[in-house]
């Protein structure tokens, strides 16, 4: 998960981190090779489609970042097998685009290209296209159905035997090209691509979300799904339930992988790790406590899903924060003392599954004898905080960690997010590759050349039929969506 500035709220604060690297492609080419030489399976691009000043001191490198596609070409040039995952947003964007850039990324990079389809939940980005309002989730999905099916019609509008040469040149038949003559519910387009199949046939789909719609859409169409459940609990129920879901659309589980988000701190010894894990956290500026009385604070209730600080949004760093996540009021207290044993007694459930994890990742507790070893207040602060499932350790300790999700349907694999960059990277590559390539969790050498090769996916057969696609109605849009939309021209699908 490439983001230059790091992944931590804090991480572009290290002294070792780069924090103009968003827009030095010779910074991100140097990671990206890192990641080569460990055999990493793909560099992922995200995107956002607005700038979020609330970004400025959390991570700079999202408030404003380089084009996707742009990036991922200069990373072609100087790479020869890890995957390039690019986001391209459908609501914002029309399938001829989309299939056309994607293509041509796969031809540029020889076989490595993958489409990151995300729906966007930034209603801000509707400004910046000419929109009155941000689609809703059903308008959003509705559109991105048909529109993967129309890319895919695009991808396959030449026969992979259209292009041939010889002594005489370049030669297209061009009774082997086939518009598409697409007419769906929301998008009608007759042409075909531009440029010939790319080398996979289809770039690798990737996909990510939590809703109903948005797990049907993976279910159907992605080879890769990311997921951000923090537990080993979460991480299974998710995994089961997106099988599950691929065997109604005839796939067989292994034709789709899915990779929750790992943070990763690791270090020769747990003691170092666990001190980088800290300095981090100190980084990190806490907020002022809210200005409510004794009672105001809800100590009943638990926090409701994940709260994205690292994204600008979200619950502040504080006191208050903690008493309603445990269910004490500690509101008051240094950030820097002890935490009395009696609060993790009262907390709820809950609040003891944020206490463990503050064990888990800092090895420190609220009895032990050694004060040095003993959970502060600031540790509850910072654990209060849910972002993705993380791991600090020694290069055996975080082995172990995904060893687990991996042998136990919680996971296939993992989309790394690094902390900082480069030094995250580098002691990944360094020290736990090598050893969950000794356990025989990790490839010694690529096997292939294509994204598809590192998946273990063939290469699909150009459709000649199109297929079925969900019922989609026109009306879910509104008359000022359809207006924005119609000139687009085409539509999506499931494949």
């Amino acid at each position: 998960m490439f983001w230059a500035t790091g992944t931590h709220s804090a991480g572009w604060r290290h002294p070792d981190a780069r924090t103009d690297g968003a827009f030095d492609i010779a910074f991100i080419q140097s990671v990206v090779k890192t990641a080569e030489a460990a055999k990493f399976d793909f560099l992922f691009l995200g995107d956002r489609l607005v700038s979020d000043p609330a970004l400025a001191k959390t991570n700079p490198g999202q408030m404003s970042r380089l084009e996707p596609f742009t990036v991922a070409s200069a990373v072609a040039a100087v790479t020869t097998h890890i995957g390039l995952v690019v986001t391209a947003n459908p609501t914002y964007n029309d399938p001829y685009t989309v299939a056309r850039m994607t293509a041509a990324l796969d031809h540029l990079s020889g076989g490595r290209a993958s489409w990151n389809l995300v729906t966007g939940a930034d209603p801000a980005a509707a400004q910046n296209f000419g929109r009155k309002e941000h689609w809703s989730t059903e308008q959003r999905y509705d559109w991105a159905d048909e529109f993967v099916d129309v890319v895919r019609k695009l991808w396959d509008s030449w026969e992979d035997d259209a292009v041939q040469t010889d002594l005489h040149g370049l030669k297209i038949d061009r009774n082997r090209i086939h518009p598409i003559a697409h007419t769906g519910p929301l998008i009608h387009i007759d042409s075909a691509l531009d440029m010939p199949r790319p080398p996979q046939g289809h770039v690798v789909l990737l996909h990510a979300g939590t809703s109903d719609r948005s797990r049907e859409l993976a279910a159907r169409e992605a080879d890769v799904v990311f997921t951000g459940a923090a537990t080993h609990a979460d991480a299974q129920a998710y995994y089961r339930d997106i099988k599950a879901r691929a065997a109604k659309y005839d796939r067989a589980a292994d034709d789709i992988s899915i990779m929750p988000g790992l943070i990763v701190i690791t270090a020769e010894t747990t003691a170092e790790a666990v001190a980088i894990y800290d300095q981090l956290n100190a980084l990190i500026t806490l907020d002022a406590e809210d200005p409510r009385t004794e009672g105001e604070v809800n100590t009943e209730d638990k926090l409701q899903g994940f709260q994205y600080v690292s994204l600008g949004r979200g619950s502040k760093r504080n006191l208050t924060l903690v008493s309603s996540a445990i269910g004490v009021d500690v509101r008051g207290n240094d950030h820097d003392a002890l935490v009395p044993p009696d609060v993790l007694t009262r907390a709820h459930e809950a609040g003891q599954a944020i206490f463990k994890f503050v064990s888990t990742q800092t090895r420190r507790t609220v009895d032990a004898a050694d004060p040095a070893q003993r959970i502060r207040f600031r540790d509850l602060i910072h654990a209060s905080i849910a972002q993705t499932a993380t791991v600090v350790g020694n290069p055996q300790e975080v082995a172990d960690f995904m060893q687990h999700w991996l042998h136990t349907e919680a996971a296939d694999g993992f989309n790394i997010f690094p902390s900082y960059l480069p030094g995250t990277v580098d002691d990944f590559a360094r020290l736990v590759v090598p050893e969950l390539q000794a356990r025989g969790l990790f490839r010694l050498d690529y096997s292939g050349h294509t994204f598809r090769d590192h998946l273990r996916l063939t290469r699909p057969p150009r459709r000649t039929t199109p297929p079925l696609s969900p019922s989609i109605s026109e009306d879910t849009f509104s008359s000022s969506a359809v207006s924005a939309v119609k000139p687009l021209a085409v539509e999506p699908s499931h494949g």
